[in-house]
């Protein structure tokens, strides 16, 4: 897999203590930039590695905002429990994606799943908190890099 690019997301979120979380997993796992759609971040504890002065953070007030600044030739990948999503383990990640997951209490609704160029799922019946689920993608993504794999 060549170098390329990762950003990582959440669709309003509905608690802002996730994404102190989801920072720090970000800057550690490698991510070149986290987003917010809907809601601002205020800074939390959570995020005990002041990962903002390592990665940068963009809010976009909604989904057409961001997809409009969605980087060239950047796959949008939904991160989402739905049929059509391939599971993770299965999962080809590409190059230059942006991750994008939604809040726990009501995932991403079909509009934005329309928009995204692939889905994958994480193991499970039931969703993981979302900067959990963050993580797993990214180390997911990582551990894929270091075989080798994609």
């Amino acid at each position: 897999m060549a170098e390329g690019y990762v950003g990582i997301g959440i669709f309003m979120p509905r608690s802002e203590t996730n994404m102190g979380t989801l920072w720090r997993s970000a800057s550690l796992l490698g991510a070149s930039f986290i987003f917010t759609i809907g809601r601002r971040y205020q800074k939390q504890s959570s995020d005990t590695n002041k990962s903002w002065a390592q990665i940068p953070l963009y809010n976009y007030t909604d989904f057409e905002d961001f997809f409009r600044h969605l980087p060239y030739s950047c796959q949008l990948v939904g991160v989402e429990l739905d049929e059509k999503a391939v599971p993770v383990e299965q999962f080809q990640h590409p190059e230059r994606c942006v991750y994008l997951l939604g809040a726990e209490d009501h995932g991403l609704p079909p509009t934005v799943l329309s928009k995204c160029h692939h889905l994958v799922q994480l193991p499970g019946k039931t969703s993981l908190n979302v900067a959990s689920a963050g993580t797993v993608v990214l180390y997911d993504r990582h551990f894929k890099k270091q075989l080798g794999q994609k």
